[in-house]
């Protein structure tokens, strides 16, 4: 059973336990959300917060960009250092040292897209960046040297208690507004390019197919359809984090938070990747799971075990469907993943792909997530 926000809850989940009110951020965040601290409907929401990037300009990760037509990581959570590139971080006395370190860089805007600016990708762990073990490929953003082979052998501690106990798993979106392509025979009106305060084409549309999957499997789950990111963007990840831990207050049968995104990539020449392939005839968005770390200096002790989730779940993605996961990518903040053992940031396609795409790849990702999931339950 998933647990709805109101008695006004219309998509999704059934109306079951009430969570908690999510904290105030003032002014009217439109359709779907909650102004000023009010209850609103409860689903998936992660605001576009990519941007292009020139050749020789400084990624939201810290990427010092080299000059030249590579691919560049548009959003905070994804996406590519290109190969020569150095990683910074924070350093004190800077005007970021004030800045939560998962918003360094950050800002919502994208460039418009065209169709001609659009292309295909399948995204795969090849290049002198990557560390491939394990049948695990990972995209390491940060300064730690990563033993995949032991992360997997320590493996994880996540356990659910039955689904009749409670929910198991939160699923939110900080970043709520996040949309996909614009369709031209069914658009949706825009709050920023590729994104949009309407919960039928944003990513709270992908969080209500990954949490229909998660409960038809057997699975027990809240989905937060609250706008986090709108109308103020900066601050998101505070606010996602407060509404989170209203929750866990509520409901401690949850073990798992899951932060659904998606991503935004666009090469030095304002081309837009989208992460694709094609999985039984039908075009399927690919997924990245996002791990944070301590490496930015906050404190996160065992943010091994959720790499080693990660691990597990990428393993059962691509060996269901071969391709359907890209690389793990390892950060230098923690995205909130301390609150829980099970916590990750789940990217689905990018703001290249339709949502029909994206809806594929979560359909997917639930199917093999649930799998694993469900081995921890008892």
């Amino acid at each position: 059973m998933a647990y709805g926000s109101d008695a006004n809850e219309t998509k999704g989940s059934q109306t079951g336990r009430s969570p908690p009110a999510a904290p105030g951020r003032g002014g009217d965040p439109g359709p779907g959300g909650c102004g000023d601290g009010g209850g609103g409907r409860r689903s998936s929401a992660a605001a576009g917060a990519g941007r292009g990037l020139s050749a020789g300009t400084t990624d939201a990760g810290g990427c010092a960009g080299r000059t030249g037509p590579v691919l560049l990581a548009a959003h905070f959570a994804g996406g590519f250092c290109p190969a020569g590139s150095s990683r910074r971080r924070a350093r004190s006395g800077t005007a970021e040292e004030t800045t939560p370190p998962e918003e360094i860089g950050e800002t919502p805007n994208l460039s418009p897209i065209t169709p001609d600016k659009v292309e295909e990708r399948t995204l795969s762990g090849s290049g002198t960046e990557y560390v491939n073990a394990q049948g695990i490929s990972l995209f390491n953003r940060t300064e730690k040297t990563v033993d995949l082979a032991a992360i997997a052998q320590a493996g994880s501690s996540l356990h659910f208690q039955p689904a009749e106990a409670g929910p198991q798993i939160l699923i939110l979106h900080t970043h709520s507004t996040e949309a996909y392509a614009q369709d031209s025979a069914e658009p949706y009106q825009e709050s920023g390019t590729a994104r949009t305060t309407d919960p039928s084409y944003n990513i709270i549309k992908v969080g209500e197919e990954i949490t229909r999957i998660f409960e038809e499997m057997g699975l027990s789950v809240i989905h937060d359809t609250n706008l986090y990111d709108y109308p103020d963007y900066n601050g998101a990840y505070e606010r996602s984090k407060a509404a989170a831990a209203q929750y866990l207050a509520q409901y401690p049968t949850i073990q798992m938070v899951l932060d659904v995104h998606r991503d935004a990539l666009v090469g030095a020449d304002g081309t837009v990747y989208k992460p694709v392939l094609q999985i039984d005839g039908v075009k399927t968005a690919q997924v990245m799971l996002l791990v944070g770390s301590d490496d930015a200096g906050a404190v996160f002790p065992d943010w091994t075990e959720h790499m080693a989730l990660a691990m597990e779940l990428q393993q059962q993605m691509n060996s269901l469907w071969p391709g359907l996961a890209r690389p793990i990518t390892l950060r230098t903040a923690r995205f909130n993943q301390q609150m829980t053992k099970g916590s990750l940031l789940v990217e689905v396609g990018s703001h290249g792909n339709t949502l029909d795409e994206a809806l594929a790849g979560a359909r997917l990702f639930a199917r093999s997530a649930a799998k694993v999931l469900l081995t921890r339950v008892g």
